[in-house]
């Protein structure tokens, strides 16, 4: 074992570990996923029900996670296993999720990528038809080539290491991702009516409040925080023992639910404006960012292209920082299984995600006739990762950690770099309370996804 991790990559700092951390939860799912379900669920209301459960429920399964990580110094395929011998299958189930997420997600890094080229070359006015985003994907072509673009860049990050390609574009990346999401959050502020949309978005109305906002705001934190899909489990085996497990998570989350603010401020406000205050135009949905967004920044006139190329962007960079996490991750798991250097593991992870990748991005054109589940198959990849294997991982990771293994065999790892004040918070959420939440997440959503009950 001990041979093994001294090969093994490893962050120069908890900085490192803090940026990379934080890029891989900074994704799509804050600046894209977030704003839509904090508009559709009320606003305030969510944002509130969200904070609450990023403090206690993301904190304690994002210090598990990181712990499991650092004390078996492997990535999620064999972490499990060396916990318990009873959980080896864990390992394998959560090292699937990220080897699915991948190839959809870079589909979808690669949409952004072709909306920021469209912007930049002054193609605004098209971007704003409603016709527009349906007739582009439906495409062969121009998808995939911007799609393979996307998957391209992150493999070549991916292949310089964890210190020379992660960390370091990372460290890059992160800082400009917040300069740009506060800079267009306070540009969203200025314009007319704006305030009308801060004030649905920041202040709870609890006659919009159901259990369906509590559930909603439980997924997004699966998907926002990078939870159960191996990579916070392959970066804190990167992290040095002297690192503090706790101050770090904490500072990943609010670095993740910061910009998650930032993104509904960027957002809400705006669409806000644009629409004269119409709540109705912000429940879109997925298509808020790709369909709606375009339309408020060609309203704006030249202002909206500038605004628009940086919005893109800023959403290319955080998509970025996410798909090298995922990236990252399934490499470890190749290399750490088959022993194999990093390149070679690198072009296996790239072949396989073209492949599976191909499969989204035709499935709303040449394949769309091809309906597994009745899902197209992006919208199959991601119920069965997100809506399914995620909550299983969760929910068997607090099975063999609170009750199997024990409380104590993370606590004693996090406590190797200080204090850990959080104890009692965390040992009673992954024992009893998150076990209870990730069933009703799991549930509702497969109950969700085939029209049993509307969430």
């Amino acid at each position: 074992m001990r041979e093994k991790e001294t090969k093994r990559g490893s962050f120069t700092s908890q900085i490192g570990f803090v940026m990379a951390a934080a890029g891989s939860a900074v994704g799509l799912g804050n600046l894209w996923r977030f704003p839509y379900l904090a508009a559709k669920y009320g606003g305030g209301s969510f944002l509130l029900i969200y904070i609450i459960l990023a403090v206690t429920f993301g904190f304690s399964l994002m210090v598990t996670e990181t712990a499991i990580g650092r004390k078996t110094g492997v990535s999620a395929i064999e972490a499990y296993g060396r916990l318990s011998s009873k959980f080896t299958f864990l390992g394998y189930l959560t090292s699937i999720v990220p080897m699915i997420i991948l190839p959809y997600y870079s589909v979808i890094g690669g949409w952004v990528f072709k909306y920021l080229v469209v912007f930049v070359s002054g193609g605004h006015t098209d971007a704003a038809k409603d016709a527009y985003f349906p007739a582009y994907i439906s495409q062969t072509g121009e998808p995939l080539f911007w799609f393979l673009l996307f998957l391209g860049i992150t493999g070549v990050i991916v292949m310089l290491g964890v210190e020379k390609g992660v960390e370091k574009v990372s460290r890059i990346l992160m800082p400009i991702l917040v300069i740009l999401t506060v800079g267009m959050s306070i540009y969203s502020l200025t314009l007319p009516n704006a305030m009308a949309g801060v004030k649905y978005y920041l202040i709870p109305d609890f006659s919009h409040f159901s259990v369906n906002t509590v559930l909603a705001a439980l997924g997004q934190l699966f998907y926002s925080m990078s939870l159960s899909m191996g990579i916070t489990i392959t970066y804190g085996s990167y992290m040095k023992k002297q690192n503090d497990i706790a101050k770090a998570s904490t500072q990943v989350d609010i670095f993740d639910t910061g910009i998650a603010l930032l993104a509904g401020l960027m957002i809400i406000p705006a669409v806000f404006s644009f629409s004269g205050g119409s709540e109705t135009q912000l429940k879109q949905g997925p298509g808020l960012m790709f369909v709606m967004l375009p339309k408020v920044f060609n309203h704006m006139g030249f202002g909206g292209v500038i605004a628009g190329t940086v919005f893109f962007l800023l959403v290319l960079f955080a998509a970025l920082t996410s798909s090298i996490a995922l990236m990252e991750t399934v490499v470890s798991i190749i290399k750490d299984k088959l022993h194999i250097a990093r390149i070679p593991a690198c072009l296996i992870t790239l072949a396989g995600a073209a492949v599976l990748g191909v499969l989204s991005s035709l499935g709303f054109g040449m394949l769309s006739g091809v309906k597994p589940l009745g899902f197209d198959f992006l919208d199959f990849f991601d119920f069965i990762s997100n809506s399914v294997l995620m909550p299983v991982v969760a929910f068997l990771t607090c099975l063999c950690v609170g009750w199997f293994v024990g409380n104590k065999v993370i606590d004693d790892e996090v406590m190797i770099g200080s204090p850990f004040r959080r104890r009692k918070l965390c040992d009673v959420m992954i024992k009893w309370i998150a076990p209870i939440c990730i069933i009703a997440i799991l549930v509702s959503s497969v109950l969700n996804a085939f029209g049993i009950i509307k969430l």
